[in-house]
């Protein structure tokens, strides 16, 4: 029991528990090993010449050869940026700096890179459909238009494949 004489112990005040009251702050993680900053940062730099190689194709004919190249940087970029983060995730260290930039980026320049490549490969196709629906007047020939481009996309794929 208690007596009004006692003092009580002398020490770090401590909060009190209320879910209305933010957590005490955690202590901040040491940073990253240099090897997985550079790791992050080489993710950001690969990524951002991923999509600047998307964005700067001007002929058609070697287009889709920088597509399909930018294509790849960008998933070596992902790999690189994910494996930095979860490497240092392992650590118990800060996320390297430029890796979640990295994964970002990393995804914009997959999408436009594969985008881009699908359309550079299947542009012949696009262009015969558009003229044909510029064309059809009844349902039966844009049924038509329809059907002639269902051919001749699993034509050209059969001739990419090989068969």
């Amino acid at each position: 029991m208690a007596r009004s004489t006692d003092r009580p112990p002398r020490g770090p005040a401590r909060r009190p528990e209320s879910p209305f009251l933010p957590p005490a702050p955690r202590p901040p993680l040491p940073p990253a090993d240099p090897s997985l900053q550079q790791r992050g940062l080489a993710a950001l730099a690969l990524a951002i010449l991923s999509l600047l190689a998307v964005l700067l194709i001007g002929n058609k004919q070697r287009g889709a050869v920088v597509a399909a190249v930018a294509l790849v940087v960008a998933v070596i970029a992902l790999l690189l940026a994910i494996s930095a983060m979860s490497a240092a995730k392992r650590a118990g260290a800060r996320r390297p700096r430029g890796a979640l930039a990295g994964v970002w980026l990393g995804v914009a320049g997959l999408l436009f890179s594969g985008l881009t490549l699908i359309y550079l490969i299947f542009s012949t196709q696009f262009d015969q459909y558009t003229a044909c629906m510029h064309a059809a007047s009844t349902a039966a020939e844009q049924q038509a238009c329809q059907t002639q481009l269902e051919k001749s996309i699993s034509s050209r794929i059969g001739a990419l494949g090989g068969n």
